[in-house]
């Protein structure tokens, strides 16, 4: 089997991210002493990130693009969006855990200092890679590689973190307003979801309809759903006369992590800020209706 070989700055970007990423969880494992789950997370953003990306490298090295059983157009761009949104998680979390107000032993610290670092540059080495292969102007490339595309993945990402901040505790059973916010969070993160996996499997052709215009009556009914749920969310958890709390606990103050107060809070603002990426989806899908046409 001919191996190809092919020096670009594209190349050369995916193996710094392999580098940094495998240096990032290699330190972790060995000496930086991680406990709880937020280690065990910030492990797998880093371990899923190199695999992923060794993976897209041996496979455009031996030229088994057409062999893949994904559409190679839209597959490299989608890892490595959301291997920069894994690899930016882990180094916000990586040392609000472990570095902020550690006591531990200074050759510990130094360890986690490292996989901070190279967690920080493994994110910029992801961005670079999603900026050098996101479409251009007149270049014919896959869904994923659009606007559209990269702004579904970020949407997806919110809302699984909505959900890690929503389910533990629970904070959705208080009042069936703020149950209806949660089917919102599931529903379009779930067909969003099935966007990005049917792009990536080149099923779109399958569709017994259009679906450029599926993708704006989708986004249209997305951000009227979240529209709803950016002004219901804050009302039943932050206003006294809907069972809310609107100052801080004081003992917030004094917990490890997030109290649920700010966890509340994390919520109405993610939910926020997934409004906005949906109203940005819906431009841009409005617009490829239209030039489409």
């Amino acid at each position: 089997m001919p191996i190809v070989l092919k020096s670009s700055p594209l190349l050369w970007t995916r193996l710094a991210a392999l580098a940094f990423t495998c240096v990032a969880f290699s330190v972790g494992l060995h000496g930086a002493r991680l406990y709880l789950r937020t280690g065990d997370f910030c492990i797998f953003c880093w371990a899923f990130s190199f695999a992923g990306t060794l993976l897209v490298i041996l496979v455009e090295l031996f030229g088994l693009q057409t062999r893949a059983p994904v559409s190679w157009k839209n597959f490299p761009i989608t890892f490595a969006c959301y291997a920069a949104l894994l690899c930016l998680s882990a180094s916000i979390i990586f040392p609000i855990y472990f570095l902020r107000g550690s006591g531990d032993q200074s050759e510990i610290r130094d360890f986690r200092i490292v996989c901070t670092v190279f967690s920080c540059l493994a994110t910029i080495t992801y961005m670079s890679e999603v900026s050098l292969t996101k479409a251009r102007p007149g270049e014919v490339v896959g869904y994923m590689a659009t606007a559209p595309g990269l702004l579904k993945v970020l949407e997806t990402f919110v809302a699984c973190v909505i959900f890690v901040f929503i389910s533990e505790p629970v904070l959705y059973d208080r009042h069936h307003s703020v149950k209806y916010c949660m089917s919102v969070y599931c529903i379009c993160f779930i067909l969003t979801a099935v966007i990005i996996l049917l792009c990536i499997g080149e099923c779109t052709g399958f569709l017994p309809f259009p679906f450029a215009r599926f993708l704006s009556a989708y986004s249209l009914l997305a951000v009227v759903l979240y529209l709803s749920a950016t002004i219901i969310w804050p009302i039943f958890n932050f206003d006294p006369h809907n069972g809310g709390q609107k100052q801080r606990p004081y003992n917030c103050s004094t917990a490890v992590g997030l109290c649920t107060w700010d966890k509340c809070m994390a919520v109405a603002v993610l939910t926020g800020v997934n409004f906005i990426l949906y109203l940005a989806d819906l431009i841009y899908s409005t617009r490829l209706v239209f030039v489409s046409a």
